[in-house]
This record gives C-alpha cells, structure tokens and sequence, in this order.
C-alpha cells in the first residue's frame, strides 16, 4: 500500500501527480461506468422483451438507492481509499465474468439480472466513499480546482463513454462491450492503490466508537433535520 501524505500538497492541483494519478483513476472509473450501463441497456433489450430490459435496469438501480446511505457508513469505518478499491475490483470481475459468458453462450437474462444487483450494491459503497477521496488527495487550498477537475470528469465520461460503449456493441455486441468496461474500470485499480492520501481530522476516532446501527441512525437524524439536506435528498430520491 503506498504512503499517507502527511501535509497538504504544495503544488497547484493540476501540476500534482498524486492529483493526476486519482484523476485519471476516476475518469477510467466513470468511462467504465457509462459503457457498461450502455452494454447492459442493449444486452437486456436483445435478450428479453422491453418490460423485462426494464427490471434489468431496476435491479441496478434499486439498490443503489436504497443502500447508499449505509454505503457512507461502511466507506467511513473501512477507510474511502480502500473501500473504491475493493468496490473497483468487484466491479471489474463481475463486468469481465459476464462479457466471459456472453461470449462463450447465450445465458439469456439471469446472468445480466444478476451482474446489475451486484453492481448497484457496490456502487452503493462506492459512491460516497469516491466522494470523500477529494478532501484527502490534495490541501484545502487546492480542494475547489479538485473538485472542478472531478466534475469535468464525470461530464467527459457521460459524452465521451456513450460512443465508446456503442463502438463496442458495433464492433463485437454485448460482450466486447462488457469488456471494454471492465478493462477501463481496472485501468483504475493500479492507479488507485499507488495515490497517497493525507488523514483528515476524524479519521482516527479517539475512545469506543459508536455501532454502524447507530452510525447510520445519527446519519439519519441529522439529514431529516437540516433544512437543506432534508429536501434534496427527497429530491434525489
């Protein structure tokens, strides 16, 4: 595992390889993203009727939706860094065991059912954990220009991951899809394992710490009361 950084960086953020290193990780992360929900949009139309290709889709996203606040806590007690890394890694190897059996037969729809169930679940801990990866790559002073450089990430790999996932179904259907998804998706792994992250205050809880039940629970409390936070979680959901 590679080292902590033990003071805010002192270059600007777009100049700092660790920053570099977490952006490229991220922007493969998110190509992977797109590509594969493009790949199982079309693979769940072609294996079923519209109806079916729908709770395909469901089962990706139900899950997500429901377990994202449990999500927070699993990423807060394991660590941000290494719960993207574990939830990368799982992602890839359900993506590649898939686009492996879409090429080697025609399983029908349970095996895409199932890759989507297992990928929202993991992209419920991935989600706020990739979150909280900002604040521990660079200073304070650089956090905004991160934050800026994350964005524009996401906007590329929803304009750019669309064409590459239908260059993919183009070229080689539903499984080369899949694998260019998985292949993007563990460009990230390596990148991810060699970026050095700095603690932040709170990362090491002094004395007994409170159970995920309760963690979950204050989380709970505290959005329902916010005047912000409150409304557009109900919006997001």
């Amino acid at each position: 595992m590679s080292s902590t950084l033990a003071t805010p960086a002192a270059v600007q953020a777009h100049r700092d390889p660790n920053v570099r290193r977490w952006l490229t990780a991220y922007t493969c992360s998110m190509l992977g993203d797109s590509v594969y929900y493009l790949a199982l949009s079309w693979a769940a139309v072609r294996a079923g009727t519209a109806a079916q290709a729908g709770l395909v889709m469901s089962a990706s996203a139900l899950p997500r939706a429901v377990l994202m606040l449990g999500g927070g806590v699993i990423a807060d007690r394991l660590g941000p860094r290494r719960v993207v890394i574990g939830s990368d890694a799982l992602r890839c190897a359900a993506v590649l065991a898939v686009a492996a059996l879409l090429y080697l037969t025609s399983p029908g729809l349970w095996p895409l059912a199932l890759l989507a169930l297992v990928f929202g679940t993991v992209d419920a801990v991935f989600v706020p954990a990739v979150g909280a990866l900002p604040a521990r790559v660079t200073g304070k002073d650089q956090l905004a220009r991160v934050q800026g450089m994350r964005g524009l990430a996401i906007r590329f790999a929803s304009v750019v991951g669309a064409p590459l996932g239908g260059l993919g179904v183009a070229v080689g259907g539903a499984s080369a899809a899949f694998a260019l998804a998985g292949a993007l998706i563990a460009v990230s792994v390596p990148l991810l394992i060699s970026v050095r992250i700095r603690e932040l205050p709170g990362d090491r809880a002094d004395g007994p710490r409170a159970t995920a039940r309760a963690d979950l629970a204050a989380g709970l409390r505290y959005i329902r009361g916010h005047r912000v936070l409150a409304p557009l979680m109900l919006a997001i959901a």
